[in-house]
């Protein structure tokens, strides 16, 4: 089978014996040239019919239709296809009526409106007030609960109040908050002139202030939100280094907290929220307790003033544990006197738990922390100490902690 192809060639020339279409020239009306050296006459838009009845005759602007924002370009109204509207919408149109306003004196009752509580406004600063006795704008004090004294109209609220109490029998807030367990003192101190700390009802920014025992003590959220950011770190402490200030020579314990020291297994590091070390901590970190320079062991620094009274307060009854290697003899009758019998600076001391760990290692449980009273009770027994190490605070162990390092003490740890 054989296949045939045909070519076909297109010329771009148009063809002669088409018909070109052609457009008339636009050309101007007005075969004369305008005057450039006078300005064009403006032309005048047409009025609309409604317009011009309004304007001559002013009775008659409510019967004319209403004018409608959606006309069209050319005019007419939508849905009007003729010239003119038909009647049937001419009617409709011109019976529309505006609403007249309303005189205020007509004579027809309308229903009164309850009229709503002013919203309660902040007292004006008084120009006759020092600036730290004015009530706050917004926020502060206001926003954390203490309303204002209505018979002052809100104008001195939150001056510092007067004593509550003045009789010199009864105890100062700052103690009374340190013997509740609140705070310490210096942070009870902190809060009072921060005006923290409401004593039925009132609140109290004057140091030294003493308050009746049964009074209702408050405190801000300002002062709880403070103390829950408090930490509390447990250091082993070396030989070598002093607990608190640095003397002799000799530097302090602190200088060890610090990135590089911390346990690599403390829990705060590997938990949902892993507790990052912040320079912040350091301030106000003190010693809870000490450790003579020739002993190791627990040594715990806080920025909670109350850890800091639970261990070492004037009524503090947390035990202590240590590890005390010692060298000598050790009778039966002297192992009575370290238990029970002994008084150091003509002080009987607290009853103590001691007894052999191994053969050459005591295992003392104390509930007082004179100073060097372990060596010194060695000492009164014939024993010399050659090593001592605390192991626990109250139900706080030392544990796995290596000797310089540090951890945080947990949540569910209590002292």
């Amino acid at each position: 089978m054989q296949t045939t192809l045909t070519t076909l060639k297109l010329s771009k020339k148009p063809d002669s014996d088409l018909v070109k279409a052609t457009k008339a020239p636009v050309r101007r009306a007005e075969t004369t040239k305008r005057d450039r050296s006078v300005a064009p006459a403006k032309t005048v838009m047409p009025v609309r019919e409604e317009a011009q009845i309004s304007r001559s005759e002013p009775g008659l602007a409510s019967e004319a239709p209403s004018r409608q924002r959606n006309h069209r370009f050319d005019g007419k109204l939508h849905g009007d296809e003729s010239e003119t509207a038909s009647p049937a919408r001419e009617s409709v149109t011109r019976s529309f009526e505006p609403r007249q306003p309303e005189s205020r004196n007509s004579s027809a009752t309308t229903p009164e409106r309850p009229q709503r509580p002013r919203p309660a406004q902040n007292p004006r600063a008084n120009t006759n007030e020092p600036q730290y006795r004015q009530a706050p704008r917004r926020g502060g004090k206001m926003r954390d609960g203490y309303e204002p004294n209505e018979s002052t109209h809100g104008r001195a609220a939150f001056a510092a109040s007067k004593p509550v109490a003045s009789d010199p029998e009864f105890p100062r807030l700052s103690k009374r908050m340190a013997e509740l367990g609140l705070c310490s003192r210096r942070e009870a101190d902190e809060w009072i002139v921060n005006g923290w700390v409401k004593v039925d009802g009132e609140i109290i920014e004057t140091l030294g202030t003493r308050i009746n025992p049964d009074a209702e003590i408050i405190i801000s959220s300002y002062a709880q939100e403070q103390q829950a950011e408090t930490v509390t770190i447990i250091l082993h402490k070396p030989v070598g280094y002093v607990s608190g200030q640095a003397e002799d020579g000799y530097q302090p314990a602190v200088v060890l907290i610090h990135p590089d020291n911390q346990w690599p297994d403390d829990p705060e590091l590997h938990g949902y929220h892993p507790k990052q070390f912040q320079r912040g901590f350091l301030h106000g970190l003190a010693p809870a307790g000490r450790l003579d320079i020739d002993s190791t062991g627990m040594l715990v620094f806080t920025q909670d003033g109350r850890v800091a009274r639970h261990l070492i307060g004037e009524d503090s009854s947390v035990e202590k544990e240590y590890l005390v290697r010692v060298e000598g003899n050790l009778t039966d009758a002297n192992m009575k006197l370290l238990n029970f019998g002994l008084t150091l600076d003509d002080v009987k001391l607290k009853p103590a738990k001691v007894s052999w760990q191994n053969e050459d290692q005591l295992r003392f449980v104390l509930r007082e922390g004179k100073k060097r009273q372990i060596r010194r009770m060695c000492e009164m027994v014939g024993l010399h100490v050659v090593g001592l190490k605390r192991i626990r605070i109250g139900s706080v162990n030392l544990g796995k902690l290596p000797v310089g390092q540090w951890r945080y003490l947990r949540n569910e740890e209590k002292f």
